[in-house]
């Protein structure tokens, strides 16, 4: 069943990232879930909290597509390693590695983290930002 769910929130992800379709990946966590990842200080809670932890993702960049290179799963686990690329909000190319953790319960994610270089994407991001203000200046 976690292969299932790792697989699910996979498609769900894509949505997000090429259509933002948000209620899709909201659909694959259970109602008691906690997310977070390891920029956010804040656990977000709930399906609420996922939708909000997800919006704050997708609005983070302009273009963006996650490829998985690796899935370990076990029956209440999984760890999918992937690279994101796209652009920021801007139009600068942007590209990260990490993993993200999955707990699972009754065919839905409990537990979601995110861990990935912060230092190097936050740079990313913010490179963008400082030409942008600069061309605006």
């Amino acid at each position: 069943m976690s292969a299932q769910v790792a697989e699910e929130f996979i498609g769900a992800l894509r949505a997000l990232e090429e259509s933002r379709d948000l209620e899709k990946i909201v659909s694959v966590y259970a109602e008691n879930c906690e997310v977070g990842n390891i920029v956010s200080p804040e656990k977000f809670h709930g399906r609420d909290g996922a939708r909000e932890f997800w919006t704050k993702y997708r609005d983070t960049f302009g273009e963006v597509h996650s490829e998985f290179r690796n899935r370990i799963i076990t029956d209440t686990r999984a760890a999918l390693e992937w690279t994101t690329t796209g652009t920021t909000v801007g139009g600068a190319p942007v590209e990260y590695d990490g993993v993200s953790l999955l707990e699972i319960e009754d065919g839905r994610i409990t537990r979601f983290r995110a861990y990935f270089n912060a230092g190097s994407l936050g740079q990313q991001i913010a490179r963008d930002a400082a030409a942008q203000t600069a061309q605006a200046s």
